[in-house]
C-alpha cells in the first residue's frame, strides 16, 4: 500500500509559523511531482505555491526520503484551511513488478489560525 501522510498541522496565533510535512510511504520506487493544496471552509481546493503567498510560504523537497515540506510564516486567519499533499504519480514495488498510482492525495491536515 502506498500513502501520502501529512503532519505538522495545528492551531497557531496570527503572526505565527508552522511547518507541514508530507511523506510518501510504502514500497516506493519513485515519486513524481509533489505539491501542496489547501481548502478553506466553503471554498474550493487551491494550489499553494511559493509565488502566491507573498513570500510567506516556502516549499521544499527531500527527494531521498520522498518528503515535501511547507514552511509557513506570518500566518493569518485567511490561512485557516485543511492542507493537502499531492503527488502526480507514485511508482511502487508490487509482487515481482512495478505499479503506478496517479493523482495521489493525502488525507489532509488542519491548520487553524486564531487568537
Amino acid at each position: 500500500q502506498v500513502d501520502l501522510v501529512e503532519s505538522g498541522g495545528g492551531s497557531v496565533q496570527p503572526g505565527g509559523s508552522l511547518t507541514l510535512s508530507c511523506a510518501a510511504i510504502g514500497s516506493i520506487v519513485r515519486v513524481g511531482n509533489m505539491a501542496w493544496y489547501r481548502q478553506a471552509p466553503g471554498k474550493e481546493r487551491d494550489l499553494v505555491s511559493d509565488d502566491s503567498m507573498e513570500g510567506r510560504f516556502t516549499i521544499s523537497r527531500d527527494y531521498a526520503n520522498n518528503t515535501v515540506y511547507l514552511q509557513m510564516t506570518n500566518l493569518g486567519p485567511d490561512d485557516t484551511a485543511v492542507y493537502y499533499c499531492y503527488a502526480d504519480s507514485i511508482v511502487y514495488h508490487v509482487n515481482r513488478g512495478l505499479g503506478r498510482y496517479v493523482d495521489v492525495w493525502g488525507k489532509g491536515t488542519q491548520v487553524t489560525v486564531t487568537s
